[in-house]
């Protein structure tokens, strides 16, 4: 997928979140990718996933209730 002419890959869905020394990083599961690929990416650099965290967080907070 390319965004504003820098080629990007496509979440399909946030695995996991973690939280070390203040900087929260979240486990991208990314489309078309095998789970060799997961990674783990720094909140501040997934501006274009604001949707996929939502939806993560969503599912997090359903879970905790």
């Amino acid at each position: 997928m390319e965004v504003e002419g820098v080629e990007e890959w496509e979440v399909e869905r946030i695995l996991n979140k973690q939280k070390t020394r203040g900087v929260v990083k979240y486990l991208m599961q990314w489309k078309g990718f095998t789970v060799k690929y997961d990674t783990w990416e720094k909140e501040k650099d997934l501006g274009n996933a604001k949707e996929a965290i939502a939806k993560f967080e969503g599912r997090m907070n359903a879970e905790v209730r």
